[in-house]
């Protein structure tokens, strides 16, 4: 009785699983890429943006920018990045520098936004 049962029960859950596998039958997708992401070690910015652009993690069916070798991220038209570019800009202001021009604008655009996100 315990033979018979050692060698019924794996066929039972082999014919199983080929019921489902006749029942719902493969269907073909395209290739997958996916964005990529930046590791810790390749900066805490690209890092973050790794995480918040691709939060959905979509399937691309041609390859992406940031899969060619050498290429940590592909989000230098980001609003984080354009952020941390313009703050690295106003910290590293100079005295010589004339151009005022440049944080008028910053400051207006951060008033504006604080105006509509309140």
């Amino acid at each position: 009785f315990q033979l018979l049962i050692e060698v019924a029960w794996p066929l039972f859950i082999f014919f199983i699983l080929i019921s489902v596998r006749l029942s719902y039958p493969p269907y073909e997708q395209h290739e997958c890429h996916f964005p990529n992401k930046a590791m810790p070690s390749a900066g805490t910015l690209p890092w973050i943006q790794g995480i918040i652009c691709n939060a959905n993690n979509p399937c691309f069916r041609y390859p992406t920018p940031g899969e060619s070798p050498g290429i940590v991220g592909n989000f230098n038209a980001s609003i984080v990045s354009r952020l941390f570019s313009d703050a690295k800009r106003l910290l590293l202001y100079s005295q010589q520098d004339t151009s005022m021009k440049d944080v008028q604008k910053v400051l207006g655009k951060l008033r504006k936004f604080g105006n509509s996100s309140g």
